[in-house]
């Protein structure tokens, strides 16, 4: 959203209610706190309102007046409850073109509340079926990456397309919706560890963990310190204890199904092995990308943008970190696809997000964290969890360090 001054095209409670509806939208579809706010400020001065917004993962306030108005007469705050926002590149794409429209004239403001609600639109069948599809792939993409043999590949994708039927069984199911991570992480772990019981020797953690990638927090945790480093505190806290206690459920959900088996007198084999060539890690890379553009939702065709944005991401990542150290690999990959995603943004009038989202989804510190903890409690290694809690620490640093600098390198022009 640029910040050009548009004439306003409704009156005042109208435009006051598309620039709140706009600003649900943008947080259903996983913006962060301080975009958020930049972008429906943006949107206000726009539309001659006066905007001061505030947001955090469960709610919205916005308090509006009209510019030239005596002090107070026009005075109107909106609260607004909301469940935390999941990616959706498409229809934060959307979102963005139509907000676009509406300040620039194109559309009228009854044109863009037609336009925002035809967004809710129940997903296809097709659609459905690729987001379960997307969840398989994934953890067999992230599996290959870490050159796990070819069973416990095997074993981590048909894994990850059962979380993913169960995800989306329990996404319409209240009651279940909020045990959902804690319920598909029991059922990774009794899966994983049945086949490592009966059939033979498995990565067992890791096989849980990889299986388990489309649910881990790692990108809420990096925006959490995100907006922490912005001084956005309460937002940042909030997304951090969301993050955390998500980990927790895995945790919780893993260890409970290794217990059950135990009790039941079955004991998995594990081994440590990992044999497969660099060529299988480039074609697992290709993979996961895919996958992740699947899992963001994106529209096909900004399929070859999120997955050249993973892509480029994780090979900075793994050459700087080989030259240079981990946390310098990460912080390069993070600064190169920030400025990147700013530059998409300036060159193609679209959000950037599409870009530095999908960038840094490989870099996220998620399975680090779950690894973890879940050493600690099945070792009861108090040392295992400082270890993790130390590394998910310096992955966030750089990726944190990477966002600022990469936004000091090329601001951005839109805030999404």
């Amino acid at each position: 959203m640029s910040n050009v001054p548009a004439r306003p095209q409704a009156s005042y409670p109208q435009r006051i209610a598309f620039v709140a509806e706009m600003a649900v939208r943008l947080h259903r579809y996983g913006t962060t706190a301080q975009r958020l706010e930049a972008a429906i400020t943006a949107l206000s001065q726009r539309l001659d309102l006066e905007c001061e917004a505030w947001s955090n993962p469960t709610g919205l306030i916005l308090s509006f007046s009209e510019p030239g108005k005596p002090l107070g007469s026009t005075d109107t705050t909106r609260v607004i409850r909301l469940s935390p926002g999941e990616n959706d590149l498409h229809k934060l794409c959307e979102a963005d073109r139509i907000a676009e429209a509406v300040a620039s004239g194109q559309l009228t403001i009854t044109q863009g509340h037609t336009a925002l609600r035809a967004l809710d639109r129940p997903p296809s069948a097709l659609a459905s079926a690729m987001q379960v599809f997307g969840y398989g792939l994934a953890a067999a993409g992230v599996a290959g990456l870490w050159r796990l043999p070819w069973l416990d590949i095997a074993v981590a994708a048909a894994t990850g397309l059962m979380i993913g039927l169960l995800d989306q069984y329990c996404a319409r199911r209240a009651a279940l919706r909020e045990a959902s991570e804690a319920l598909s992480a029991l059922a990774a772990g009794a899966v994983v560890s049945l086949v490592a019981a009966l059939v033979a020797p498995l990565n067992l953690n890791t096989v849980v963990i990889a299986s388990l990638v489309a649910l881990l927090p790692g990108m809420a945790i990096t925006n959490a310190m995100n907006e922490l480093s912005s001084q956005h505190w309460v937002s940042g806290t909030v997304r951090f204890a969301g993050a955390l206690t998500t980990v927790l459920k895995l945790t919780v959900g893993a260890v409970v199904a290794v217990n059950l088996l135990d009790v039941l007198g079955l004991e998995p084999q594990v081994r440590a092995l990992r044999p497969q060539p660099e060529s299988v890690e480039w074609l697992s890379m290709a993979v996961a990308s895919f996958a992740f553009a699947v899992l963001f939702k994106a529209s096909p065709r900004d399929y070859p943008w999120v997955m050249g944005a993973a892509i480029t991401g994780y090979l900075i990542s793994r050459f700087g970190g080989h030259e240079w150290g981990s946390p310098v690999g990460i912080f390069l990959s993070a600064l190169v696809l920030t400025a990147a995603g700013n530059g998409f943004g300036r060159w193609a009038q679209r959000p950037g997000a599409l870009i530095r989202l999908p960038g840094i989804i490989m870099l996220v510190p998620g399975s680090a964290s779950l690894r973890g903890l879940l050493t600690m409690v099945q070792q009861q290694d108090v040392d295992a969890g400082q270890n993790a809690v130390l590394l998910v620490l310096n992955i966030v640093v750089a990726l944190v360090a990477g966002l600022l600098f990469g936004n000091l390198l090329l601001p951005a022009r839109k805030n999404l």
